[in-house]
C-alpha cells in the first residue's frame, strides 16, 4: 500500500450514502480484514481476554476510481457505531457503552494496486478515509459482541467479538516460553538426527522437547494472509489476535503514522498490570527483531527499531503522549540478547545507532553455537561489541547461559523460587512453573536423504554432481558416533520448499551464515558464485526479488509442562496459546471498576 498527505482533524458524527461490491485480491487488497468499504478494527472473529485493553480504529473509504469508486471520492464523515452484548441486546452508541467522549474526526489519503495488471500499467487507486480511535478500552463481561459501522446511507459492516471466560484460579506461579524462529517438527526431527545416537533404528536418547509431557500443533495464519511473518506471528503469540505482516501488537489501519493504529495489549503488559512481574527476555537475536520485540512494542512497522527499544525502556505512551496507553512492560527486569548497539545514548531518542540499525542486522544477531564452540574464527572482524568501541564481540553466551542467568535474577527480584526445569526440580517449584516450547511458523524444511559431500564436490557436471544424494536404502543411517565430526563427509541431505536460485553442497558453512543468493547485474538475485561453488545449482521458486528462503503454511509443534499444560494438547490456532497462557497465570478480569466498559 503507498499512502500519501498527513492527518487533518474535523468535528462530526451521522449518516451515509451507498454500497457497492467489494474486491478481494490475492496480491494485493485496499486494507487487511477490511473487505467492504467500512472497517472496524477489531475486526471480525476478534477474541478478547476479559480485562484485556484495546483499541477501536473506525474507517469509511471512498475509492477515486477503480472497482469500488464511489462518491467522486468523498468519504462519509457521518458514519455510526454502536455495541451491542448477545444476539438480542439494544445497539448501543460506542460512547454511551464505553462510557467515552466522542473522539475527532480524522482524514488522510492512501493509494493501492487493485492487481497486478494495475501495477505493471502504473495505474493505482487513491482512496480517500474518514476515520475515528477509541483507544484504551476494555471488554469486562464475557460473552458474544456485535459491533456494528454504518455508512453510506445504511451500508454495514459488522464485527462479531467475543470475550472468553477467563480462569478464576491461578495455576502457574511462573511460565516459560520459549519460541523457536521456524522451528518446524522436520528441523526438531534433523536436530534429533544429529545429535543422538541410534543403533538400528533406535534412538538411545531423546531431546529435552521429546520428552515433555503433552503436544500439540497451532496454525500460524495472520489476519489477511495465509503466510505469516514474525511479527504478526509473535504479536498472535503473545496477544491473541491476529495481525498483519510487519505489523507489532497493533491492526494496521491505512493511516500514514505507523504509530496511532489500533493497539491491543499483550501478555508481558498484562502480567505487569495484574501481578506486578517480573518480566525477563531472552534471544539470540537482536533486541529489537520481531519476536522479542512484540512483547512489548506497538507499531505496524517491524523495522521502527527506535520507537520498539524506547518501549522495552518506557511506555507506548511516552513514544507517543498524545494517545493513551495506560500499560506497558514498565521497563523488563532482565532483558538478554544481541543489538546493544541500539541501546547506546544518542542525543535524543533517534539515535544514529538506532536509524542505522536495518544496515546491520547480520552483525547485531547473537553468534552461533557452531561459531562460538567449532568456529570462533568466525566472530572476528565483526565490529560488535556492546560497549559500541568498534571491537568485537569475541566472549558471547549462548542461549542457555543467558536463560539460566535471566532466571536467576528474576528471582531474586521476585523473592520466590524459580529456575530451570533442573533448578526447579531442586528447589520443588517444577510443579508451580508451565513451561511451553513452539515456533512462530514454518519455514519449508525437511529432511529427505543423505550426501557424499566428498564425491559431490568432486564432480564437474551438475547432474552428475546429484548423483552424490542417496534417497531411501541409501540414504543412510545415524549410526552409533554420527556424525563423527561437525564437518563429515556424509551428511543429512535437505532443503527447502522455498528459495531463490542457489548451489548446494549440504557440508558445513565454515565462514558463517550462508548468503545463497546475490543481485545480479540485472538487478534480480540470482545464485551467488561464492556460495557452495562445488556444488550444484537448484533454481529457485520464488520471486526473483527474494534473497533468501520465505516462511512457509505448515502447524508448528507446541510442547508443555507443568500446571495448565494439558491445555496444549491438540491441533488450535496460535492466538488460542495466547489464552491457554492467560488462563494458567489467571489474567483476566471481570472487574468492572477496572475497565471503561458500562
Amino acid at each position: 500500500m503507498k499512502r500519501k498527505s498527513a492527518t487533518s482533524t474535523t468535528k462530526a458524527t451521522a449518516v451515509l450514502l451507498l454500497t457497492v461490491g467489494a474486491v478481494s485480491a490475492q496480491t494485493f487488497r485496499r486494507l487487511g480484514a477490511c473487505p467492504t468499504l467500512g472497517c472496524v478494527f477489531p475486526p471480525d472473529q476478534t477474541d478478547f481476554l476479559a480485562g484485556q485493553l484495546f483499541d477501536i480504529r473506525l474507517e469509511v473509504h471512498a475509492p477515486v476510481n477503480g472497482s469500488e469508486a464511489i462518491n467522486n471520492g468523498v468519504p462519509d464523515e457521518k458514519f455510526l457505531f454502536c455495541i451491542q452484548k448477545g444476539a438480542k441486546g439494544k445497539c448501543e452508541d460506542v460512547t454511551k457503552f464505553f462510557g467515552v467522549k466522542d473522539p475527532e474526526l480524522e482524514k488522510w489519503s492512501f493509494s493501492y494496486y487493485e492487481d497486478l495488471f494495475a501495477q505493471d500499467a502504473g495505474t493505482s487507486t487513491p482512496v480517500n478515509v474518514a476515520s475515528k480511535a477509541y483507544r484504551a478500552l476494555q471488554l469486562t463481561s464475557p460473552g458474544e459482541y456485535l459491533a456494528k459501522l454504518t455508512y453510506n446511507n445504511g451500508s454495514q459492516t459488522v464485527a462479531a467479538w467475543t470475550v472468553r471466560e477467563p480462569a478464576t484460579k491461578r495455576k502457574a506461579k511462573n511460565v516459560l516460553f520459549f519460541i523457536g524462529d521456524g522451528m518446524t517438527q522436520a528441523m526438531i526431527t534433523a536436530a534429533r538426527l544429529i545429535a543422538h545416537k541410534s543403533i538400528n533404528g533406535k534412538y538411545q536418547s531423546l531431546m529435552q522437547m521429546d520428552q515433555m509431557d503433552n503436544l500439540g500443533h497451532q496454525m500460524t495464519h495472520s489476519l489477511d494472509s495465509f503466510i505469516t511473518d514474525s511479527a504478526n506471528s509473535a504479536t498472535a503469540l503473545y496477544t491473541g489476535k491476529k495481525s498483519t505482516v510487519n505489523a507489532l501488537n497493533v491492526y494496521a489501519d491505512s493511516s500514514p503514522n505507523t504509530f496511532d493504529d489500533p493497539k491491543f495489549e499483550t501478555i508481558a503488559e498484562l502480567f505487569k498490570r495484574r501481578h506486578g512481574g517480573p518480566l525477563g527476555i531472552v534471544s539470540t537475536a537482536y533486541i529489537a527483531d520481531a519476536t522479542p520485540a512484540g512483547l512489548c512494542a506497538h507499531t505496524k512497522s517491524r523495522d521502527d527499531y527506535q520507537a520498539v527499544v524506547y518501549e522495552y525502556l518506557n511506555s507506548a505512551q511516552e513514544w507517543n503522549s498524545t494517545i493513551k496507553w495506560p500499560t506497558s512492560c514498565g521497563g523488563a527486569d532482565v532483558v538478554f540478547g544481541g543489538g546493544a548497539e541500539q541501546f547506546i545514548p544518542g542525543s535524543d531518542r533517534s539515535t544514529a545507532q538506532i536509524s542505522t540499525m536495518s544496515s546491520r542486522r547480520k552483525v547485531s544477531n547473537m553468534a552461533k553455537w557452531i561459531d562460538r564452540n567449532v568456529l570462533p574464527e568466525n566472530l572476528k572482524n565483526q565490529a560488535n561489541s556492546p560497549t559500541g568501541d568498534g571491537t568485537d564481540a569475541l566472549d558471547q553466551p549462548g542461549l542457555k547461559e543467558m536463560t539460566l542467568k535471566a532466571i536467576e535474577l528474576l528471582r531474586s527480584r521476585e523473592k520466590k523460587d524459580e529456575g530451570c526445569i533442573k533448578y526447579l526440580k531442586k528447589v520443588g517449584e517444577y510443579d508451580n512453573t508451565l513451561i511451553v516450547v513452539t515456533a512462530d511458523h514454518g519455514h519449508g524444511f525437511d529432511v529427505f536423504g543423505g550426501a557424499d559431500t566428498k564425491y559431490l564436490a568432486a564432480q564437474t557436471d551438475d547432474r552428475k554432481k546429484r548423483s552424490a544424494v542417496g534417497v531411501y536404502v541409501n540414504s543412510g543411517l545415524s549410526g552409533p558416533n554420527f556424525p563423527v565430526q561437525w564437518n563429515p563427509r556424509y551428511a543429512y541431505a535437505a532443503g527447502f520448499g522455498a528459495m531463490p536460485d542457489h548451489r548446494e553442497l549440504y557440508d558445513l558453512n565454515t565462514k558463517g551464515p550462508r548468503v545463497p543468493a546475490t543481485k545480479g547485474t540485472d538487478g534480480t538475485q540470482q545464485a551467488n558464485p561464492a556460495d557452495k561453488p562445488d556444488g550444484y545449482h537448484v533454481d529457485g521458486t520464488l520471486p526473483t526479488s527474494e534473497s533468501q528462503g520465505v516462511h512457509s503454511l505448515q502447524d508448528v509443534s507446541v510442547f508443555a509442562n507443568g500446571p495448565g499444560s494439558e491445555t496444549f494438547r491438540g491441533v488450535y490456532n496460535s492466538v488460542d496459546i495466547f489464552f491457554k497462557i492467560a488462563d494458567a497465570l489467571a489474567l483476566g478480569s471481570t472487574n468492572h471498576c477496572e475497565g471503561s466498559e458500562q
